[in-house]
């Protein structure tokens, strides 16, 4: 016998489910010979590369986590007193291992099957409440992506939500003490929608301006000044002038809150509440508001409803509008949350509880007062009269140089302004940082001798009497029970429990791309020299970041076939907005500013069109043809009647429809005929990694789903990134940031907060593609198409597919057509519920055509993974045929009463005319690993009437046990 002494373990071998042997069976099975000729009959001929990706040679799991930790070593950890919005954090560690380190939990998808997404709706309703009771708001979101970000959807829903009188009011006042990522972000969203920002002194604010609609302010401020502003909404209320404020939720368990002030909207970012900087996230800001904007509020809400038998439960309440149905009407693209994040930082509070979140504040502030003491003593001025945790030294040019070259050289990272060096404390600051600092301080002074002061055990809080909260918070049980970490990591046990994820079975949603995670890609989330770092810390303490980003961007450059990368866009739809406004920016340049038309085909997403106005553009709908495909020749149409106002076409490709449309080519080269650009949403590049590119197909621009196609989880909703790469001619205008130097030569201001988006998540995709290299990556695109592909044929018999290619072939994603269905009265949403007794997360429901379902299994799934789901597909076909036949009865049967709950088969109580066993059983493989849902079906009409967003009294759930005892 030789032995191979090269042989290692190839990770593509771990990634890519089905083995040599099962895809000759798949391919048998369809009907074929061999994958290459699958791909042929699927991927038009004349986009196929003709050479292979030049990527590095494919890492073993070992080798590339010995490799990164060396890269990530290059990054230098400093002690942080930076501040603006990031804040060290000591992450529980029931709650990094249980939440940020579980698969349970970061793997499963957003709520839209309610019944199976309890827990995770239970802990976003947590983070809702701990939003609104601390900001003394009536109704908070379940997150969106930053501060920056939210404080954009806070003035653009003030500016949609203006009173009649005020319908002219084009003008939003900024103060210029907001923190400047958070301006940036404003100019980047209010310019192309026309809105009309003013930057100034509050001092210079006129209320009584009639073109005034809404004024935002900064609590603490970015100086760390701490104002009451109460006289100024109120003045601001009497002239019809809306108030949005940008506040630290940690500051508000200790000042009074802006919902006391009278505020309107409330934003800001819930990342110093248990979750890591990240170099810049991936964090989740909040959005608090009066309920009267209850149908303006951007992103997800989570309300309370009832299921079937009555009993409490929650759902995303006012769904279809996070869906966006409004199209090219909507105000927001921001389908993305941060479920994850969010779900930490409520589970935080949860953990700490009201007194321990006061007890943090308390000393943090405490740390404040004691520097700003001890300085003064040193004879330095501490400019804030009144503060949280920021102080602000005023110092001379050259004392500022000294005290940050003796700062650096103790790894201390102070804030520097003119004329002044700010100081931000946090939790995991402790009296001895306090000693360090006033060495440093005391170095550059000319006393001889200098003595440390006394140590307190105790300090004086300086905040004045007028400012500080009086009102109670977070009195809810969940927020007083968990506070021990056995009762605490049993409750997050009990929630992930309720909740299905990949952990229990596949998640085939067309378009959403649920595969593997591997553990090797999400090690080193984790590793402190990923998660410590401050976004805005000096650039030579982040080599090892920047190798990994510059790395990474000539990786996804080369995968796409562009010129250049910006990691910047922290969501899908933030990078469609980002590859839109770059190419505003490139028509302006060279003075095409009519150019304002974007077409859009109407299979496409329906953040496609929100983006488009979003950028300031408007919109063209193309539609299809019978087989799905764009109407060639109502697009030639379209084109040509816009050719002087054309700026870009919005395409998926493959198309939304699960097809690879041959006519691509053709339609690019018309777009760049007429002066326009092609923009490619890149939902669905998992169909093309290694096969074809964007570049090769004719677009300009595309962005990436890293939180698909490149691995980073769903994390239940977020977090995602969402990448855009460009041809060489829009690389010049790549977004920038305010206090990192990236972008391009004539960059578009900030798309996100941080200079490269939620970087802490960007390892995965980095390790993704470096583990796997060129033959894995294609291979994945591959055996993503095969598995579709076979799914297709062993469906085709029972379910309608409702567009394929020329050839017959489907993509990476199908459609099932169930509207035939009807007939018997059975919707679409019934097999989606059915589903979940077979123990399977429902394919897409009606998207991109009501009544279908997308299915999309992706390389991950093994060949016995996806039989089960074709076997659980075709019984529940049977089921139907049974009521077409009328062996089974019409309104009451398997698929309309689904999902049935163990507590409904372990009744005493059994109406209905099927078994026990088929309602609960209905495959032999559901009794080897039973996944039961929590509640029954969930009435969505009633949530929605009767909006509750905020934890349930704990009087409801003693009256249900009451009456469960009975």
């Amino acid at each position: 016998m030789k032995i191979n002494l090269a042989s290692s373990e190839k990770f593509k071998n771990r990634h890519i489910a089905p083995s040599d042997t099962d895809i000759q069976a798949m391919l048998e099975t369809i009907g074929i010979s061999s994958l290459d000729t699958l791909i042929d009959e699927t991927i038009p001929a004349s986009i196929r590369l003709k050479k292979p990706l030049r990527l590095p040679k494919a890492l073993s799991e070992t080798a590339f986590l010995k490799k990164f930790k060396q890269t990530a070593g290059k990054n230098t950890l400093y002690k942080s007193y930076i501040g603006q919005g990031y804040y060290d954090t000591l992450v529980p560690g029931v709650i990094q291992r249980n939440i940020l380190e579980n698969p349970g939990w970061y793997t499963a998808y957003t709520p839209y099957q309610a019944e199976i997404a309890q827990g995770r709706l239970e802990a976003l309703i947590n983070f809702q409440t701990m939003v609104s009771e601390l900001t003394g708001m009536e109704l908070a979101n379940a997150s969106l992506l930053d501060e920056g970000t939210a404080a954009a959807e806070a003035m653009t829903m003030l500016h949609a939500s203006k009173p009649r009188t005020k319908k002219e009011a084009n003008r939003f006042f900024v103060d210029h003490k907001v923190f400047g990522q958070t301006q940036e972000i404003l100019k980047t969203r209010a310019i192309p929608v026309g809105i009309d920002l003013v930057f100034g002194s509050l001092k210079e604010l006129d209320l009584t301006d009639p073109q005034l609609f809404g004024v935002l302010l900064q609590y603490p401020n970015a100086d760390g000044e701490v104002h009451d502003y109460s006289r100024l909404v109120a003045t601001a209320t009497e002239n019809q002038v809306s108030t949005a404020f940008c506040t630290d939720l940690l500051s508000l368990t200790l000042l009074k809150p802006p919902g006391e002030m009278g505020a309107d909207v409330v934003v800001g970012s819930s990342q110093r509440f248990g979750v890591p900087m990240g170099f810049g996230g991936p964090h989740a800001a909040f959005f608090a508001t009066k309920e009267s904007f209850k149908r303006q509020i951007p992103g997800r809400i989570i309300g309370v409803s009832v299921d079937k038998e009555g009993k409490n439960a929650y759902r995303m309440a006012l769904q279809t509008r996070e869906q966006h149905i409004k199209r090219e009407k909507a105000t927001s693209n921001i389908c993305t949350a941060q479920v994850l994040l969010a779900v930490m930082a409520g589970m935080y509070a949860v953990y700490h509880g009201p007194k321990g979140l006061k007890a943090i504040a308390s000393r943090t502030h405490g740390l404040a007062v004691m520097t700003a003491d001890w300085l003064a003593r040193l004879g330095y001025e501490q400019v804030n009269k009144s503060f949280f945790d920021t102080i602000r030294i005023r110092v001379d040019e050259v004392q500022k140089e000294k005290i940050r070259a003796f700062a650096l050289s103790r790894k201390l990272n102070f804030r520097y302004e003119r004329e002044s060096i700010l100081l931000s404390f946090d939790q995991a600051k402790t009296r001895s940082d306090v000693i360090e600092i006033f060495e440093v301080f005391a170095k550059s002074t000319h006393l001889l001798q200098v003595e440390i002061p006394p140590v307190p055990d105790q300090i004086d809080a300086i905040i004045p009497e007028a400012l500080q909260r009086n009102s109670p918070y977070l009195q809810h049980e969940v927020f007083q029970r968990y506070h021990s970490e056995h009762e605490m990591l049993r409750y997050l046990k009990r929630l992930e429990n309720k909740d299905l994820s990949l952990v229990h079975s596949m998640i085939s949603l067309g378009s959403c791309t649920m595969k593997l995670n591997a553990t090797a890609e999400m090690i080193p989330v984790t590793w402190p020299e990923i998660g410590q770092l401050h976004p805005f810390a000096p650039q030579d303490q982040a080599a090892g970041y920047y190798e990994m980003f510059q790395e990474l961007r000539n990786w996804l450059s080369e995968i796409t076939g562009f010129a250049d990368t910006s990691l910047q866009p922290n969501s899908g739809a933030q990078g469609e907005y980002a590859g839109l406004m770059v190419i505003r920016a490139y028509h302006q340049s060279r003075g095409d500013e009519a150019r304002n038309i974007v077409l859009i085909p109407s299979s496409a997403h329906g953040t496609n069109p929100a983006s488009a106005v979003m950028a300031g553009m408007k919109v063209v709908i193309i539609p299809c043809d019978d087989k799905g495909n764009i109407d060639v020749e109502a697009f030639k149409s379209k084109a040509a009647a816009y050719k002087d106002q054309l700026a870009a076409l919005m395409v998926t490709y493959p198309s939304t429809h699960g097809v690879f449309e041959e006519a691509i080519q053709e339609i690019c080269a018309l777009v760049h005929e007429y002066g326009g650009q092609v923009y490619m949403d890149g939902a669905n590049m998992n169909a093309q990694v290694g096969l074809t590119s964007p570049g090769m197909i004719g677009a300009d621009v595309c962005h990436l789903n890293l939180h698909k196609t490149f691995c980073i989880p769903h994390g239940g909703g977020g977090p995602g990134m969402g990448p855009i790469c460009v041809a060489k001619h829009l690389a010049p205008f790549l977004p920038g940031n305010t206090y990192v130097r990236t972008g391009g030569t004539d960059a578009i201001s900030a798309i996100s907060a941080a200079p490269f988006g939620s970087a802490s998540i960007l390892p995965i995709s980095y390790a993704y593609i470096a583990m796997m290299g060129e033959e894995g990556l294609s291979k994945a695109t591959k055996v993503a198409i095969l598995n579709t592909n076979y799914i297709k044929k062993r469906l085709e018999a029972d379910y309608p597919i409702l567009y394929t290619g020329s050839k017959g072939r489907a993509a990476h994603e199908m459609i099932l057509d169930c509207r035939e269905f009807k007939s018997c009265g059975i919707e679409v949403e019934d097999i989606a519920k059915r589903l979940m007794d077979y123990g399977f997360h429902a394919p897409t429901v009606s998207f991109p055509v009501a009544g279908t379902l997308m299915v999309e299994p992706t390389e991950s799934e093994s060949k016995a993974e996806l039989d089960r789901f074709c076997d659980a597909m075709i019984a529940i076909r049977q089921e139907i045929r049974e009521i077409e036949e009328g062996a089974a009865d019409p309104s009451s049967n398997l698929l309309k009463n689904a999902p049935h709950t163990s507590g409904t088969i372990i009744s005493d109580k059994w109406d209905y005319p099927y078994s026990r066993e088929r309602a609960a059983y209905p495959l032999p493989f559901v009794k080897d690993n039973k996944f039961w849902p929590s509640v029954g079906r969930i009435d969505a009409a009633y949530g929605d009437r009767n909006l509750m967003c905020s934890c349930i009294p704990t009087a409801v759930y003693e009256e249900e046990e009451k009456e469960a005892v009975e």
